[in-house]
């Protein structure tokens, strides 16, 4: 079992844990500092405990989700990592991969919790701003050949000058592999086609799931709320796991809940403050885009979305100045 102090040596150096940060069915996030001395990292390793009572297929999930996490950050240039979070080192520990990650003062979820405790919120155009670094982010992805699949505020670290990077990578798809796959991901950000199976209990994704997961997440720091259509799926898997989708069809009649209801993006736009109809227009424009329900209906791709939050934001910055006026 790990505790604070022991020293876990990869391939660039020793490294020193000091606290742990947080824990899921098979990682481990631990707040380390290098032995010799230097800024702070977070190490990701495998959870041996929970690795110990997995079967052996998910045994070997586990590990090859930790190696695909090495090989694609490891594959990033330099000046490719702007919006995406940096590995600092790599090796194994008791035969399994682990990394050291560089460490960001917080991510937004917790950011936003912080802002709301205090009756605060982003601004309309702050939201745009993130949704336009994480698009950049998911841009990388999908350069580099992956989808992501698991875009979230817990998984974009933030700075304290509000730079976000995407992390957590371990659910990465190769883009060039277009079988379905088996599950992946969190179902409260989930695109329709990467929660409810095919016939044969199988996930068909792409790049365009990512964009859904934009658009819930934009919609969430907009108006503070989730949508119920991410609500509804991630409260079926909570109680039904893998027969999630299947319990959530038969409440509605074999169909799927609805995803961006009249109500909801009166709510979205109530909190954007947006006061004329041309910016209304463009804000809800880029909402609807990304929450199409058929992945075909989606943005085709980084650049389309580039264009529509500038749209919306360009729309925005032309009703605060009527406004001031």
């Amino acid at each position: 079992m790990l505790e604070a102090g022991d020293i876990i040596t990869l391939t660039a150096g020793a490294w020193r844990l000091r606290e742990p940060l947080a824990s899921s069915s098979y990682g481990l996030l631990w707040h380390a500092e290098p032995s010799g001395g230097g800024p702070p990292a977070v190490l990701k390793l495998v959870n041996t405990e929970q690795m110990a009572l997995a079967l052996p297929p998910q045994r070997v999930r586990w590990s090859a989700c930790l190696h695909a996490e090495i090989a694609f950050l490891g594959a990033l240039r330099p000046w490719d990592q702007r919006h995406i979070v940096r590995l600092l080192d790599s090796g194994e520990h008791l035969g399994q991969p682990a990394m050291a990650l560089e460490r960001l003062d917080t991510d937004l979820a917790r950011h936003l919790d912080a802002l709301r405790s205090r009756g605060d919120a982003p601004s309309f155009l702050q939201a745009l701003d993130w949704a336009a670094q994480a698009n950049q982010a998911l841009a990388k992805v999908h350069q580099y050949g992956w989808r992501h699949l698991d875009l979230k505020p817990a998984n974009l670290l933030l700075d304290r000058h509000g730079a976000l990077k995407l992390a957590d990578f371990g659910t990465n798809r190769p883009l060039l592999d277009r079988n379905a796959h088996s599950y992946a991901g969190s179902a409260n950000w989930q695109a329709p086609e990467q929660f409810f199976p095919g016939a044969d209990g199988l996930y068909l994704t792409d790049a365009r799931s990512d964009y859904f997961a934009l658009g819930a997440l934009l919609y969430h720091v907009v108006s503070g709320a989730m949508l119920r259509f991410c609500s509804a799926c991630g409260g079926a898997w909570r109680e039904h796991g893998p027969d999630a989708a299947a319990s959530l069809r038969a409440r509605h009649a074999g169909g799927l809940p609805a995803i961006l209801a009249p109500d909801e993006a009166a709510l979205y736009l109530r909190h954007a403050g947006l006061a004329t109809a041309a910016a209304a227009d463009a804000a809800l424009g880029l909402l609807r885009a990304l929450l199409a329900p058929r992945p075909e209906r989606r943005p085709r791709h980084a650049l389309e979305i580039s264009r529509l939050i500038e749209r919306a934001r360009s729309a925005c910055a032309k009703d605060t100045m009527r406004s001031a006026a």
